[in-house]
């Protein structure tokens, strides 16, 4: 089995925040992931609780099995309740009992300067 890719990425406070993945081999084709769910968490420390989860079951992730296409969106409400700062996140994929890493790294959280009146 493959190690997690790694992704570090930015996350704006305030804004709807989406990330689309096709997972795919290592000739370009696209994997199916008929079956398949996945889960995300944030969290400022790897020991820390999660201040954002999506998943499949609560809407924040969606899967196009054919395509190999993993979507991910937190909402401008889910993003404005968490603090600008650097933290941690992974995301995996589960199928039956096995849960795969697919990627993982840091995300920066920019402050929102706009707030939402």
């Amino acid at each position: 089995m493959a190690t997690a890719g790694i992704y570090n990425g930015v996350m704006d406070q305030g804004a709807t925040w989406t990330l689309s993945i096709v997972y795919t081999d290592y000739n370009g084709n696209p994997i199916v992931l008929t079956g398949y769910t996945a889960r995300m968490q944030l969290r400022s420390k790897f020991d820390s609780a999660a201040v954002l989860t999506l998943s499949t079951s609560n809407g924040g992730i969606t899967i196009t099995p054919l395509t190999g296409t993993i979507n991910l969106m937190a909402t401008a409400t889910q993003m404005e309740s968490i603090q600008p700062g650097l933290y941690v996140y992974d995301l995996e994929l589960t199928s039956g009992s096995n849960i795969q890493r697919l990627i993982q790294g840091q995300m920066t959280v920019r402050a929102q300067v706009t707030a939402n009146v």
